[in-house]
């Protein structure tokens, strides 16, 4: 199975490199305008584009816009308030490789259009949630399951935690992102998930995605923030759907 979902190496034509190119950017820029949607932007749409690249190079350029984002508010991490959720990635992690070596593309596509939709769903409603130790490793849990197979590991934890206040969020956040999506790199490692030339193709896109994070700092605040997000959920929605389909 590993080896026709992530085959181990051959070429991708220019279109493909360019359109992935393209949604690497788009992400960025949603991204760094609304304060998500790499991956939730990426995911489904690299998945119709390229699946080789999902989801470790979603999960290195997430490592790496948490990092940057520490850098600002690591002043407001909590760490110690989210302990059970970073003990429930481990078991989602490993849940999570399970089924990328196990099952069949059908279902992991699935289960990463569940993961979009899931998103979508967490951003329109926000639904509000008891945080004890109980659901914060159920969030743990799930995080480790959808980071693992899509790179979308926030959903649970944001379901939880947005009655934080916006910098906290922030900064909590982008810690447990940090050391989970090395976490998750570890796992994939270990199961045969990473190769040389999904490193070489993450080093391939930085450019696209720097393009994508310069372009929203200089014109995103002349966007309206809800139309760019609605606009992104409704791109995710569709990608999601077409997975489905």
């Amino acid at each position: 199975m590993a080896e026709q979902f992530w085959p181990g190496s051959f070429d991708m034509s220019g279109a493909t490199w360019l359109g992935c190119a393209l949604v690497l950017a788009l992400g960025a820029f949603v991204q760094r305008a609304t304060g998500f949607g790499l991956a939730v932007v990426g995911a489904p749409l690299l998945l119709l584009l390229e699946p080789r690249l999902v989801p470790v190079v979603l999960v290195l350029f997430g490592f790496t816009v948490s990092l940057l984002t520490l850098r600002h508010y690591h002043h407001e991490v909590r760490l110690g308030e989210i302990g059970a959720a970073l003990v429930g990635r481990l078991p989602g992690n490993g849940l999570g490789a399970w089924l990328l070596l196990a099952a069949p593309m059908a279902v992991l596509e699935k289960l990463i259009a569940a993961s979009v939709l899931f998103t979508v769903v967490v951003t329109l409603f926000r639904l509000r949630l008891p945080v004890n130790r109980g659901t914060l490793f159920g969030a743990g849990v799930v995080s480790g399951l959808f980071g693992t197979v899509a790179a979308i590991g926030g959903p649970p934890m944001v379901l939880l935690l947005h009655g934080f206040s916006p910098d906290r969020l922030r900064g909590t956040l982008s810690a447990f992102f940090v050391v989970t999506s090395l976490m998750t790199l570890a796992t994939l490692a270990l199961v045969g998930q990473v190769s040389a030339w999904q490193l070489g193709m993450a080093l391939s896109f930085i450019p696209a995605v720097l393009f994508g994070t310069w372009l929203a700092n200089r014109v995103a605040h002349r966007v309206d923030r809800r139309l760019l997000q609605g606009a992104s959920l409704s791109l995710c929605t569709l990608a999601a759907l077409g997975l489905l389909l």
